[in-house]
């Protein structure tokens, strides 16, 4: 089967298609073959070793498919099922594993080519909206990178549960695209100082809390952007990572509140994985959340997937497709 592996932390030159033998299902384990797969800024990190892996490693982490073979103890799969996960054991692959455990089935009314789209980032949007700060009518959200696949979701998210939503994004383009998906105020960066608007359109007490995607950039501003005892929920680090500080910072700023979430940690059981599955994707099949997808790319393009995804010039999600 083919693959994408790298072979050496590096530039995007050492992002590889490769021949491999297709895996062997062990106990506990699906093997999918693979329909859909989402891109993510994660393989960035692993590629440039900013997350560490053992290599050679198969990229990727979320894919849809049809179960084609099951290991010795799985039970509520069969080869045939329509499934997704968002803990695929190298999904960069036209087959690959999955812990059963992380597998969902996928409605018969969803595409999946949607269900790879939204996985990852509709669970991701669903724990930041719903349980790291939980939403609530006159709650006040500040999201970075609103039109980004992430933010577009966290955006409609935030929308239903009743908060304002203020968006930061670098374009006019992609403002419309925030406002579209509910976003009350739209600020560019590029040509306002996100801090100062954020301040003036909250009539200077600032957001409840902020979702940054962005890390190394915004940090400090996100800071700037919150009320006393606001939290900042620091999702990703598309420019960098954050520098190291002192915490006494989180006291002058307003006694701040700041975590660092990873789905992992939302998703701990099989009865949170299904809530969170369940109502990300029959709202995607009810039509009550949009998926942008206007970007797909044969599997061996993967490399420019990557980098068109490192480079922050597309919206919504991007796709490969064995």
């Amino acid at each position: 089967m083919k693959a994408i592996q790298i072979h050496a932390i590096g530039d995007f030159d050492v992002v590889q298609e490769v021949e491999l033998p297709v895996p062997v299902p062990q106990a506990g384990q699906v093997l999918v073959k693979i329909a859909a797969i989402g891109v993510n800024y994660i393989e960035n990190y692993y590629r440039d070793g900013r997350y560490p892996a053992k290599l050679p490693f198969t990229l990727g982490m979320e894919a849809s498919g049809t179960v084609a073979e099951v290991g010795k103890g799985v039970t509520g799969f069969a080869p045939g099922d329509r499934v997704v996960s968002a803990a695929v054991m190298g999904a960069y692959a036209e087959y690959a594993l999955v812990p059963a455990a992380q597998l969902v089935h996928v409605p018969q009314a969803l595409g999946l080519q949607q269900a790879a789209a939204v996985f990852l980032q509709g669970l991701t949007a669903h724990y930041l909206a719903r349980s790291t700060f939980a939403l609530q009518p006159g709650h006040v959200a500040l999201v970075h990178a609103a039109a980004g696949g992430v933010g577009l979701l966290l955006t409609q998210m935030a929308s239903q549960c009743g908060a304002r939503v203020i968006a930061t994004v670098s374009t006019q383009a992609k403002a419309e695209l925030a406002r579209a998906a509910g976003a009350d105020e739209v600020i560019l960066y590029t040509e306002t100082d996100f801090v100062a608007a954020t301040r003036e359109l909250t009539g200077g007490r600032g957001v409840d809390v902020v979702y940054d995607s962005v890390g190394k950039t915004t940090f400090a501003g996100s800071m700037d952007c919150l009320r006393p005892r606001g939290m900042l929920a620091l999702y990703g680090a598309s420019s960098g990572a954050v520098p190291p500080f002192d915490p006494i910072l989180l006291n002058t700023k307003g006694s701040l509140f700041l975590t660092r979430p990873t789905l992992a940690h939302y998703v701990q059981t099989r009865e949170e994985l299904e809530w969170r599955a369940g109502e990300v994707l029959q709202s995607v099949a009810g039509n009550k959340l949009a998926l942008r997808m206007e970007h797909s790319y044969p599997l061996a393009d993967a490399r420019q997937a990557l980098m068109d995804i490192a480079s922050r010039r597309t919206t919504g999600k991007l796709l490969l497709l064995p």
